[in-house]
């Protein structure tokens, strides 16, 4: 049961971020007039399919992770390729309004082998009808249909209509909108979070409660003082207290504390603790932040946490240069998975906690700059910025194989190291 419960959870709370990231797309791509041809929740086969007035088809497919948006024009594969048997649907003028590449014959189809076609531009296919021997050419409808392999109707598009038509920026915006739909998630999330704690801690550096028996403590520390100096190094937010003496087990340092507008300095041996086996050893002091209950202040820890998240990974990640690679920074779907068992029973705050932590996570890392994820997109866009022009189409499908292959290879060791942790 408690698994069930745990994979429960943990869809809804991907799906959720998922979603709302692609959304994020969505929402800005059709500002920029690019056809969504597609909009899906889930993955794999498609269960339901229903196109809207607006051309976008939307579908909920069989495996509940996440979803996607297909833009027009955007690392997508044409479903037409001369050489292919479909089906063409004619209207009164002979233009045609439907061409079905299933099996499946529709009512009144012309079955014909695809010659060549442009359904971007002139908008046509050279085709040629079963049981003749010469091409023939048929205008096609700026809104005609393309019935997929799996029966999903998507609509052709027009150049006008194509992700390479948008300007630079509209495309910029674009692709950021995913990640900046899950900052507002969590700061919405977090928001709410705030809302039900009994109080939220402070982002300042002024200290709460003091653990008898811990280091501060017995270099006599006290509640109500605020840290501005740990080892020489100025402290301004209570992020900047939990990352330097994390940072710093076993060691002795001098900390620099106000209370009652005086300067103290504090000698103060950190603690040292292993979160879990496989994990480096991380300072403690026995401290912790000052806790607020104002309204305003509930609601601004919607940002506040956010920003704290940001600054860690930010950390964490920018410390592969100083202290190298490590496969241990990253957790894939068992990491995930795991957390989640570890925070489904501790009630909704949790698990909303949770989310807004991951939906964080998501956005960040789809802002690097890697092929493939929006940030590298991004990149792209700055680069056509710069040249006045877009990198050619071809150079663009290679840099992002490099970046999918790059992304695989990455989650096989992720998912592999994981389960190595796990279960080994």
């Amino acid at each position: 049961m408690q698994t069930l419960q745990t994979i429960i959870v943990f869809l809804i709370i991907f799906s959720i971020i998922v979603v709302i990231h692609e959304f994020g797309h969505y929402y800005f791509a059709k500002r920029a007039g690019i056809l969504v041809r597609e909009f899906a929740i889930g993955m794999g086969p498609k269960l339901f399919a229903k196109q809207g007035k607006d051309g976008t088809t939307y579908t909920i497919r069989m495996l509940p992770l996440g979803g996607y948006v297909r833009l027009a024009g955007l690392n997508e594969e044409e479903a037409i390729q001369a050489g292919m048997q479909v089906g063409l649907v004619l209207d009164d003028q002979e233009q045609v309004i439907a061409i079905n590449t299933t099996e499946r014959s529709e009512v009144d189809e012309l079955p014909v082998q695809v010659d060549q076609l442009d359904l971007a531009n002139e908008m046509y296919i050279d085709a040629i009808p079963v049981g003749q021997t010469e091409s023939v050419r048929y205008s096609v409808s700026k809104i005609a249909q393309i019935i997929e392999a799996d029966g999903t109707r998507v609509q052709v598009s027009p150049i006008e209509t194509r992700y390479e038509s948008a300007n630079v920026w509209q495309k910029m915006m674009t692709n950021f909108a995913g990640p900046m739909n899950n900052f507002i998630l969590s700061v919405i999330v977090f928001a709410i979070v705030g809302l039900m704690m009994p109080a939220i801690p402070s982002s300042s550096s002024e200290i709460g409660d003091v653990i008898e028996g811990n280091p501060a403590a017995e270099a006599g520390m006290l509640s109500g003082d605020r840290i501005i100096e740990i080892d020489g190094q100025s402290i301004s937010s209570w992020n900047d207290v939990l990352g330097t003496i994390q940072s710093m087990p076993g060691e002795t340092v001098i900390v620099v504390v106000e209370r009652d507008n005086q300067a103290l300095d504090l000698t103060i041996e950190i603690g040292s603790i292993q979160v879990s086996d496989d994990s480096q050893p991380v300072g403690q002091i026995g401290v912790y932040a000052a806790q607020k209950t104002g309204l305003i202040d509930r609601l601004l820890y919607g940002f506040t946490a956010t920003w704290g998240v940001i600054a860690s990974v930010l950390g964490v990640l920018g410390s592969m240069f100083t202290k190298g690679f490590d496969i241990n920074m990253f957790g894939g779907p068992v990491a995930m998975a795991e957390a989640t068992s570890e925070v489904v029973n501790q009630g909704y705050t949790t698990i909303l906690y949770f989310m807004a932590l991951l939906s964080t996570n998501l956005g960040i890392v789809n802002l690097l700059p890697i092929p493939a994820l929006d940030g590298g997109k991004i990149v792209l866009n700055l680069i056509e910025a710069v040249r006045g022009k877009p990198l050619s189409q071809e150079k663009e499908g290679i840099i992002t194989i490099i970046g999918v292959i790059f992304l695989f290879i990455l989650m096989i060791a992720v998912t592999w190291n994981d389960i190595s942790r796990v279960f080994f």
